[in-house]
């Protein structure tokens, strides 16, 4: 993949996203990634997922309203 391709993406995903840093123990990160693997998942969808259904548990939502300014 070319450099301008990369870079096009970085511009996409810091507009298009937030990102969120998680730390974990050495060796924890492995773990992580064997379980979502088992389940099909990216370790970024799986810890999606999990964030998503705990939202659901405590009847909340992820989804982000947008405003006029926001446009």
């Amino acid at each position: 993949m070319g450099k301008s391709s990369t870079t096009a993406k970085n511009k996409y995903n810091t507009k298009s996203y937030d990102q969120v840093k998680l730390l974990v123990k050495k060796g924890q990160r492995d773990i992580i990634k064997a379980v979502a693997e088992k389940q099909g998942k990216s370790v970024n969808a799986y810890i999606y997922n999990l964030i998503e259904n705990d939202f659901k548990r405590l009847g909340e939502s992820l989804e982000v309203v947008k405003t006029d300014s926001e446009d």
